[in-house]
């Protein structure tokens, strides 16, 4: 642009962003720049200084190497091959025919190879590919959209793939060919993808690969070829499809179109997780395939992070592997989203979508440590909040050390040796807890217990840019300031300080974490508590559990209850992952209507759901709509108590946060009623709704601590 426009002068990279120097008018070339950015650029900010010089500038404009000054924020997200590279692709007279590593400055990884700032081909794993002659004079071209290209390479000079047995010996000939074949014949495959791994197999194949995973109930995400085959197997509305073509390429949950095999895809549930190829070789794969779907979830031991070399992915016992010889720096699992009235739901926020950040008035630095479960960290510097990659469950020793490294190789970014507050959650058995009053120990930073709802109050502050909120927050469980499991709250949160200001009514947890797993007992509990007998339990089975009730621990969680009411509608009674039963159940609400008669039954600031419970049993009608009038009954109580609270504080918005809000239908509840009372409805659009978004919460009640 300089260039045509006759300018002197030159560009560099200082680690942190872009300084650009020029003789003359700098507005003409400004406002050029500002009309023609680039596909992946992004203005967050721009000064223009003026400066006086002794003598003419040589003429010409050049790029100048990077220079390392202070770091910051100049790390590109891996992004989908665009267009233009899935052309020259297939195009037989192109040098890069069928080379599975295309890519140009306006796609490809970036995140997952990139070890140090600045953005350097020497700073990522590329650097053990020296480039040949002909991707020299691209990278040398200014005409060339490989201008300066990072991880420019082809079939002469770059990565390649190979093809593995079970025990780990190289397949002779074409590798992304005879890994189609081999999974057109039926086999369970591995294939390297940018971030990680994915294990792979066809639709055909997908009974045995339960069996064979051990998943008899989980729902897998599905890669198709195109959208055609995501309208033959799910119905997206338009702002669905615009994340499918997005070019993060995230997974997308969409509702399914009944068939037996959307069933066997994704059971009990109403929707499918569906997602377009984004790398170079997944484009192949397809043009190798007959089926226009693979199953493809993320490569991993249950538990453990995702695998990223071959000896890991060994362990899996594979039929076969598809791997190539380019390290994978950073994990980076595949985002989930979810689209809600036009606001983007992040189930997971990872590959495309990070590292990103959310801006806060609070200056200093800290990092957020998470939950247990759905982990992400946060580290904060100089105004800015930088989310880590999805983690996982800190359920194992992997997790954990995975946990650390991201923390910590985003601290490097930043340029940050040390922190000075720590953000970890009450609970005292959490793995985060520990490791971060370690890292605290050994950065001599202050360690800042944070409420786990005050936390998801905190994270939908910082992105919506609110200095206070009542908000909803409704999830599974979260320690609570009084030693029980809160889940089901109303709170008047700001940075400084929070109080909870309404909640529902405690439930025994029979035998404590068997009570999740085994949800029967939660409708037991319900009973008991109801004066009703429920039919779940022999006699000898409910002596027992009575005997527990006394010294069970109590939760006010909303989560805990969706469970309970599918259990007794007869969705779902044992929950083999995560949220499973109130997942099931959502199925049932999208179809219910407020047809059945429920009293709300309140008590000062309680809503007392237990009671309530017993309306559901003596109710009539289809199972959807008392489903749908009971979870509507308890909403309209919490939403009552937030009005309230907020008109006591002069609040004019009230949100809503945690892992239940992912339920379109209750959060479209919550959002009718909220603006029908007047007030403004504030829900995520940036950060994840459920525990991923709690370590920026922690980050940012951290910061606000430091000023304090």
């Amino acid at each position: 642009m300089a260039t045509s426009l006759g300018l002197n002068g030159y560009v560099f990279n200082d680690g942190s962003g872009v300084v650009i120097e020029i003789e003359g008018d700098a507005n003409e070339f400004i406002a050029q720049l500002k009309a023609h950015l680039p596909p992946l650029s992004r203005i967050d900010s721009l000064e223009i200084v003026d400066k006086s010089v002794a003598e003419a500038m040589e003429k010409g404009f050049k790029i100048l190497p990077s220079q390392k000054g202070v770091k910051g924020v100049s790390v590109p997200n891996d992004v989908a091959i665009c267009d233009p590279c899935k052309k020259e692709m297939f195009d037989p007279f192109n040098r890069r025919y069928h080379y599975p590593f295309t890519n140009c400055t306006d796609c490809g990884a970036r995140f997952s190879i990139i070890e140090d700032l600045p953005y350097d081909r020497e700073m990522t794993s590329m650097r053990s590919f020296p480039i040949c002659e002909d991707c020299r004079r691209e990278y040398e071209g200014k005409g060339d959209r490989r201008f300066h290209h990072q991880t420019i390479s082809c079939s002469v000079c770059g990565p390649k793939y190979y093809l593995m047995d079970r025990s780990g010996r190289k397949i002779e000939g074409e590798p992304i060919s005879n890994f189609a074949a081999n999974l057109h014949e039926g086999a369970i495959g591995v294939s390297k993808s940018w971030g990680g791994m994915h294990l792979c197999c066809t639709l055909a194949t997908l009974p045995r690969f339960r069996e064979w995973y051990r998943r008899k109930e989980k729902p897998f995400a599905l890669m198709v070829r195109d959208m055609d085959a995501v309208e033959r197997f799910s119905g997206p509305n338009q702002f669905e499809k615009e994340l499918l073509l997005s070019s993060q390429r995230p997974i997308v949950l969409v509702s399914k179109k009944e068939s037996e095999v959307t069933e066997l895809i994704s059971p009990g549930l109403g929707n499918i997780g569906i997602f377009l190829p984004y790398t170079e070789m997944q484009h192949l794969l397809f043009s190798y395939l007959a089926e226009d779907a693979l199953i493809m979830t993320s490569a991993n031991v249950p538990g453990d992070p995702m695998v990223i070399n071959d000896l890991d992915a060994l362990n899996l016992k594979a039929d076969c592997y598809l791997m190539h010889d380019r390290e994978i720096v950073n994990r980076c699992d595949d985002s989930v989203v979810r689209g809600f009235q036009g606001h983007t739901f992040y189930i997971r926020r990872s590959r495309g979508s990070v590292p990103s950040f959310v801006a806060t008035r609070s200056s200093g630095s800290a990092i957020g440590m998470g939950g247990q479960e759905h982990i992400a960290g946060a580290v904060a510097r100089d105004g800015r909040i930088y989310q880590t990659q999805y983690i996982g469950d800190a359920s194992s020793y992997g997790v954990m050390e995975f946990l650390e490294q991201a923390l910590r190789y985003q601290m490097r970014l930043l340029d940050l040796d040390d922190v000075q507050a720590v953000g970890v959650d009450l609970h005292p058995g959490y793995s985060t807890r520990r490791l971060g009053r370690r890292l605290a120990e050994e950065m001599g930073a202050e360690l800042v217990e944070v409420q786990h709802h005050w936390a998801h109050a905190a994270s939908l502050m910082l992105e919506s840019g609110l200095d206070e909120i009542v908000a909803l927050t409704l999830d599974g469980t979260g320690y609570g300031s009084d030693g029980t499991a809160w889940g089901g709250e109303v709170l008047y949160s700001n940075f400084e300080t929070y109080h909870r200001i309404g909640h529902l009514q405690e439930l025994p947890l029979l035998g404590g974490e068997r009570a999740i797993h085994d949800v029967r007992r939660l409708v037991f509990a319900m009973a008991e508590s109801g004066g009703w007998r429920y039919e779940g339990f022999d006699e000898g089975e409910a002596t027992l559990l009575r005997k527990l009730q006394p010294s069970s621990p109590r939760t006010t969680s909303f989560g805990r209850v969706l469970d309970a009411v599918s259990c007794y509608l007869d969705v779902c009674d044992y929950r083999s992952y995560d949220g499973e039963p109130a997942m099931k159940l959502e199925r049932l609400l999208e179809s219910g209507s407020d047809s059945v008669a429920f009293e709300l039954v309140r008590e000062g600031n309680l809503i007392r759901s237990v009671d309530m419970f017993h309306q559901l049993v003596e109710s009539h009608g289809k199972p959807q709509d008392r489903a749908y009038s009971y979870v509507l009954a308890l909403i309209r109580g919490l939403v009552d108590i937030a009005v309230e609270g907020a008109e006591k504080h002069g609040i004019d918005c009230i949100g809503i946060s945690g892992g239940v809000s992912y339920n379109a239908t209750i959060s479209a509840m919550a959002k009718s009623m909220i603006e029908q009372s007047g007030f403004k409805f504030i829900c995520h659009d940036v950060l994840p709704n459920g525990d991923g978004g709690v370590a920026a919460g922690q980050s940012a009640i951290a910061l606000n601590k430091l000023r304090q």
